[in-house]
């Protein structure tokens, strides 16, 4: 999740801020807190103490590992019973009510739908339906398998992750 992170958010510190170059009073005889300059902290129209600045939050993670977690949570879903195979999705026209068609026949209403790279008429019929998600079989991460109840795969699908992981997995 720390790589999903935008890391976009930014405000300005004491030194960015505009003007406040010179002292506002004398160190010494007026009576009020010595100060420095009228954009520190304390001030109104001040910089911020320590400000947000844009940063990269990725975690850089081994290939082996992330294979490894992947097998993981395919063999759990699998234990679970959560992984559906389908022949292919047969459909008359690119339509949403189609794929909700196709998904109430199979009683799924929360799910990570697999395909193979060239069958984007899944994607486009499955985008705009309330927890289901479409993903090319080579872009599944552990995050979204974990976050979704079912896992539906296409039987291209399911080759394509054979040769990612090899034919023994």
């Amino acid at each position: 999740m720390a790589n999903q992170r935008q890391g976009t958010k930014s405000c300005k510190t004491r030194a960015e801020v505009r003007g406040g170059g010179r002292k506002p009073w004398k160190q010494k005889g007026t009576g009020h807190a010595r100060q420095g300059s009228i954009r520190s902290p304390q001030w109104r129209g001040g910089g911020v103490v320590f400000a947000p600045k844009p940063r990269d939050f990725r975690i850089k993670l081994n290939k082996k590992l992330k294979r490894l977690a992947l097998k993981s949570v395919f063999s759990q879903k699998f234990l679970e019973k959560k992984i559906i195979l389908i022949d292919d999705f047969k459909l008359k026209e690119i339509k949403t009510k189609f794929m909700k068609k196709i998904l109430d026949n199979l009683n799924i209403n929360n799910a990570l739908l697999a395909y193979d790279n060239n069958k984007s008429e899944i994607f486009l019929s499955s985008r705009n339906i309330k927890n289901i998600k479409s993903r090319e079989a080579r872009f599944l991460n552990v995050y979204e398998i974990l976050k979704f109840d079912n896992l539906v795969l296409t039987l291209c699908a399911v080759k394509k992750i054979e040769e990612m992981f090899g034919v023994g997995a």
